[in-house]
């Protein structure tokens, strides 16, 4: 079956909630079907009849119930028992109307290493199974204890050679253990009962502790699921695409954002195999502009021209200001509560089709109200809500009635990049976010130690637009009056010390950075000794790399989340100097302390 007429199906171990959260939320994302996950039935107070009943009223089949364990290999006696155990399975399984049950490769201390004998007895189950018009889909765990890799899996199923018995292909199991999928087209697709997939970051751990609380959905990991889907698919596979990905922060996250979260990443995976009709992402041009959402007392704007922007204009409508130096442009509006980052503009090459991607991977669509004159501007709401607007050629700024001011600037030439704080349990849905929707390519995280705890990083980016994504991985506690959910707008320049003294004498309010610094600054890189000055002097930070030099400095809070910073990339250096960013974290909170 061409992957474009494939259905969808997702198991209820992905999200949080009673088996009735999770099936409402995954009808509402679109999914075609559902995996039953055991322990969900267990917990439900509906009979299997009547969760058949509430799948059929809200459009889902049910393609799986699983798992069934530590089955096969066995003394006779334990075989007796697990026969039993099967039969009241069926029993379960008929009434729930489901017709393939999941039989995971055994890890029990009863099995032995007898491939004759798992074949012979796992025929035996599928003589049960086919008399009631049930599949047995065998799938080999990574850490099976004596069955671990698909290859085996289907080695043993075709010595059992029964109508009813074929393998189940888990992309974790399989791809977690550095197997070669290749092999996957050499199984007849009528003989593959069942596709399950997870992606996963790359970790050197346990392999069982892995798969129990870090799998991803397709695309937010490192595994190569298209290649992977592209081999099953290539054998003839005729069932769902179906996600089992176990994830603790998933499992605590309302089901419903994550179940649509687990559909755009299916689509994009589609989109990757060439069976999906949405338009590629269209160039994205750079940073049109960062709006701030601030109170109208705010003194954002103040802070603005001390940096050397210029209040180009006021909009013809609404209570918004366009503050601008070089490209760098930074909207003011007047209708926030603490200050944060609303809204981000991106510069497309087809606005349009920037937009109508986004719909088609399922961004929500903000609606938009404009005067008769105004840009028709489109946008999507990201994953933590900010708005993402898709800008042409600046048609946006004939909204906004010329000021007549003008000023020298400080040598501010564009924005550099935006800085996101992401809530933890939105961290990898902002990734593929930003990776399907924009196009953006992610990088690997990165985690650094915060004066407050471990911080996760990762930058999504293209060779004109760069964000940073950062997330706590434990929530802060109450004790420091620290930055909750800190963001930052990066401006770029070509000389940050002229720069920021130029910032300093019109009074812009910049973070100052202890000496110890520069002393290890001077340890760690053998600097000359008039730049180490000067950096000091200006509370100037430094980083440098095989590719090139990093130098950044950073403004106070203004309000209550929000700094800018300036920096300067010579050569090529990529980076964002990850490695001061506890530095000057420390010295925003000393700063609020002393009552600034």
């Amino acid at each position: 079956m061409p992957a474009d007429r494939v259905k969808t199906a997702i198991a209820t171990v992905c999200l949080s909630g009673t088996l009735e959260d999770k099936l409402a939320a995954t009808a509402a994302a679109g999914f075609d079907g559902v995996e039953i996950f055991e322990n969900d039935l267990i917990a439900s107070r509906r009979s299997p009849s009547e969760i058949r009943r509430l799948c059929a009223d809200l459009g889902l089949s049910i393609d799986l119930y699983q798992p069934f364990r530590d089955f096969e290999a066995v003394p006779p006696d334990v075989l007796r028992k697990n026969l039993r155990r099967a039969e009241r399975k069926f029993d379960l399984m008929a009434e729930l109307g489901a017709d393939t049950v999941l039989v995971c490769s055994s890890v029990s201390p009863d099995a032995v290493d007898d491939d004759d004998l798992a074949a012979e007895q796992l025929r035996l189950l599928a003589d049960s199974a086919g008399e009631r018009g049930i599949r047995v889909a065998y799938e080999a765990l990574a850490w099976g204890r004596f069955v671990n890799s698909y290859e085996h899996a289907w080695h043993i199923v075709r010595r059992a050679d029964h109508p009813a018995l074929g393998v189940c292909l888990d992309s974790f199991h399989i791809l977690s253990r550095r197997s070669d999928p290749k092999a996957i087209r050499t199984i007849p697709g009528e003989k593959i009962f069942f596709l399950q997939l997870a992606d996963a970051p790359l970790l050197d751990m346990d392999v069982l502790h892995w798969s129990r609380h870090h799998r991803l959905f397709p695309g937010q990991g490192a595994f190569d699921l298209t290649e992977f889907t592209g081999h099953v698919l290539a054998a003839g596979y005729q069932g769902p695409l179906s996600l089992e990905v176990f994830n603790d922060v998933f499992r605590q996250s309302d089901p419903r954002p994550a179940a649509i979260d687990a559909m755009r990443s299916l689509l994009a995976l589609r989109e990757s195999l060439g069976a999906l009709d949405v338009p590629a992402p269209p160039r994205l041009d750079g940073h049109a502009f960062a709006e701030l959402a601030v109170p109208a007392d705010s003194e954002t704007g103040k802070v603005l021209a001390t940096l050397g922007f210029t209040r180009a204009g006021t909009h013809r409508t609404k209570p918004v200001e366009l503050w601008q130096q070089g490209s760098a442009r930074v909207l003011v509006n007047e209708t926030g509560e603490g200050g944060a980052i609303s809204a981000l503009g991106l510069t497309s090459a087809d606005p349009a089709v920037s937009a109508r991607r986004a719909e088609t991977l399922l961004a929500p669509v903000l609606p938009r109200q404009h005067g008769p004159d105004e840009a028709d501007l489109s946008a999507v709401a990201a994953p933590d809500g900010t708005e993402i607007f898709f800008c042409g050629n600046d048609e946006w700024l004939r909204d906004f009635v010329p000021s007549g001011d003008s000023g020298a600037g400080t040598g501010i030439t564009g924005i550099d990049h935006i800085a996101l704080t992401q809530p933890f349990d939105h961290f990898d849905e902002a990734t593929l976010f930003y990776r399907s929707v924009l196009g953006l390519r992610p990088d690997p995280v990165s985690e650094f130690a915060a004066p407050f705890g471990l911080v996760r990083s990762r930058e999504v980016a293209d060779s004109d637009v760069r964000l940073t994504l950062d997330s706590a991985l434990v929530r802060r506690g109450e004790w420091a009056p620290g930055v909750p959910s800190p963001q930052h707008i990066a401006f770029a320049c070509d000389d940050a010390i002229s720069v920021s003294s130029a910032m300093r004498e019109s009074g812009a309010p910049l973070l100052d950075i202890p000496g110890n610094y520069y002393d290890d600054l001077d340890a760690r890189f053998d600097l000359p000794a008039e730049l180490l000055a000067a950096l000091r002097e200006n509370s100037v930070l430094y980083d440098r790399d095989d590719e090139g030099e990093f130098l950044h400095f950073c403004t106070e809070l203004v309000g209550s989340r929000v700094f800018f910073e300036v920096v300067q990339r010579v050569g090529g250096y990529r980076g964002y100097g990850v490695v001061n960013t506890p530095v000057y974290m420390s010295a925003h909170r000393e700063r609020r302390l002393s009552g600034a």
